[in-house]
């Protein structure tokens, strides 16, 4: 199957493109909240020297992160999908960097930890192995000092925000092309308006006042 991955969750954003497991080009870019997605898209194509038509499954990284490069991803997707049909694939980009981790042959208990702004992180905890990556503790929302207490206690941490209050941390950005080998495992494809963000706050609406009448 040859698949177009898209990890927009994080300051790096990247493409990749893969065929039977196997990642055939990759493309990325760091820093701001612009993202070139097309040029990155047809610049991955051009590499692999494989034309749209080919493409028979898009991979998408869900997050937590970036909403709005999420968002920029899934909306590429959706059209897609509604323009030729094209299967998708949404993937956890704690799932991709606990994968990541485990390529980089971090073989321990370690804690996937991802800004959520508001002075909190996202955490997820994964038993890494040559074997894989076992997820042991669900991703929640924890607050500063929960993560400050891990370092402490020499917990390994990893993620793209992983150093900026804990020295100790180890900076990995999800990528595309694990994104691409993760999803060449997978069949669970799902339609594009399912596909959402993996954003675990509860989301609030603020009621408009009521319209005033204004005298004559």
């Amino acid at each position: 199957m040859t698949i177009l991955a898209l990890e927009f969750s994080s300051a790096q954003r990247s493409v990749a493109l893969a065929r039977s497991g196997r990642v055939l080009a990759e493309a990325s870019e760091t820093g701001g909240r612009e993202t070139h997605a097309f040029g990155m898209i047809e610049k991955v194509m051009a590499s692999a020297n494989i034309g749209r038509a080919e493409i028979e499954c898009l991979a998408l990284g869900l997050g937590p992160g970036s909403y709005t490069g999420i968002r920029v991803s899934l909306s590429i997707a959706q059209g897609w999908q509604l323009a030729t049909g094209v299967k998708l694939l949404g993937i956890g980009s704690a799932d991709c960097l606990a994968a990541q981790a485990q390529a980089e042959k971090i073989f321990t208990r370690v804690n996937v930890v991802i800004d959520a702004q508001r002075g909190e992180f996202y955490l997820a905890t994964f038993e890494v192995s040559a074997d894989g990556a076992r997820e042991i503790v669900p991703l929640k929302i924890v607050s500063t000092s929960e993560i400050k207490s891990l370092a402490a206690a020499g917990e390994i941490l990893v993620g793209p925000e992983a150093t900026s209050q804990f020295p100790s941390g180890k900076v990995i950005f999800p990528q595309a092309a694990m994104l691409a080998t993760l999803a060449a495992q997978r069949t669970d494809f799902m339609a594009g308006e399912k596909l959402e963000p993996i954003y675990l706050r509860e989301t609030n609406f603020v009621k408009a006042p009521p319209a005033r009448t204004m005298a004559a």
